[in-house]
């Protein structure tokens, strides 16, 4: 599973970054039902700087199972999940049967 990032983004962690999980605002995890700066390529502890896929496609951790025609939301710990009442931060470019799976996302500005 390849990502095509268009634009990554270097940032500072403020906190424990798990890769592969959407990240917010200030180098920590995104919040859930919160926006996103984009997705996080490697594991960081605060004070480490660390790249973030902000355009373009990305690999994520799913949070749940995933439908091709659903949109993303972050999830708990950063995870991709279903989109209920939260921002809408990424499209789905293939599904998901469960939790803990990595799939590839579109990411959406937010």
């Amino acid at each position: 599973m390849q990502a095509y990032s268009v634009l990554s983004l270097t940032q500072q962690a403020t906190a424990t970054i798990a890769e592969k999980t959407f990240v917010g605002f200030g180098g920590v995890t995104a919040t859930a039902g919160g926006n996103s700066l984009g997705v996080s390529r490697a594991d960081a502890e605060s004070g480490d700087y660390f790249a973030v896929d902000a355009l373009g496609t990305a690999v994520v951790i799913t949070g749940g199972a995933i439908a091709i025609t659903d949109e993303i939301e972050v999830g708990a710990g950063g995870t991709a999940v279903v989109k209920t009442t939260g921002a809408m931060v990424a499209r789905p470019l293939q599904p998901a049967s469960a939790a803990g799976k990595q799939i590839e996302v579109l990411l959406i500005q937010n």
